[in-house]
């Protein structure tokens, strides 16, 4: 799964794919390299974003689901119900929720939905995140939300335990190394499979720069990103969401005959 943030704001990538023009060639060009889904966003959800009108959501977006969804599988990246309806009638057939809330939407399109995980709001979602046990009810919430996604006729369900998403560095390093444990017991609820995404994240920055409080930049991740994402794949994932596709499916090949 290819990110495509058509937003001024993401902390990866914003403001490059704000034009519509732009973000369909980056899109088509990540098709190019290897990407199965691209998957649009027309609001933020890095820690400390503030929401946007659902009307500046919608101008963003549908240009860009309607243009790409021509040529390969588009998915719509939004929490807003208005926005998944209004980008299933322009092409989208996946609804990548982090809200995991909107899956009446996707039964009702007839699409496939993801639920992640996410504590708290992208605006506070970062603030002094808290969990009694994070593998338990990280895991129990979206395997949960898969099951009412599948009694409200919701035919292909993922699910995402939002990795960085009010998590700490050691709940996100905990999530990663138990996700064989997510892939069973999502494959034994009868859900399509797990989506993982760490991309460029803060966390993998702190890995980089050991001791101390800053990260390093996001163009200092790719290695964190690739090692997270092999991660995930050796560890059963059916689907990775990265910003840098090309070196990521070089790592899948290279993965997949061994398999």
């Amino acid at each position: 799964m290819g990110i495509l943030n058509v937003t001024p704001d993401s902390f990866s990538d914003g403001g490059r794919y704000l034009d519509a023009e732009a973000a369909m060639a980056h899109g088509m060009d990540m098709v190019a390299q290897g990407a199965d889904i691209i998957d649009v966003g027309g609001e933020s959800t890095r820690p400390g974003a503030e929401p946007v009108p659902e009307s500046v959501e919608l101008a963003r977006v549908l240009p860009v689901v309607e243009a790409l969804s021509r040529h390969v599988r588009v998915s719509i990246d939004t929490v807003k119900p208005e926005v998944a309806a209004a980008a299933i009638q322009a092409g989208a057939s996946l609804v990548n929720d982090v809200s995991a809330s909107l899956f009446e939407v996707a039964a009702s399109g007839a699409v496939g939905w993801v639920a992640v995980h996410m504590q708290g709001s992208p605006t506070t979602m970062q603030v002094a995140p808290h969990y009694d046990d994070v593998l338990n009810e990280v895991y129990g919430f979206v395997l949960e939300r898969a099951r009412m996604a599948m009694r409200a006729g919701v035919k292909e369900v993922w699910v995402d335990p939002g990795i960085g998403f009010g998590k700490t560095m050691a709940h996100n390093l905990s999530l990663l190394h138990h996700l064989p444990q997510l892939v069973r017991s999502a494959e034994a609820t009868g859900c399509a499979g797990v989506l993982v995404g760490t991309s460029r994240k803060r966390f993998l920055g702190l890995l980089a720069e050991p001791g101390s409080d800053e990260p390093a930049g996001v163009e200092d991740r790719l290695e964190g990103s690739l090692a997270t994402a092999a991660l995930a794949m050796v560890s059963g994932v059916s689907m990775v969401r990265v910003h840098d596709v090309s070196v990521t499916v070089q790592a899948a090949r290279l993965y997949g005959p061994a398999a």
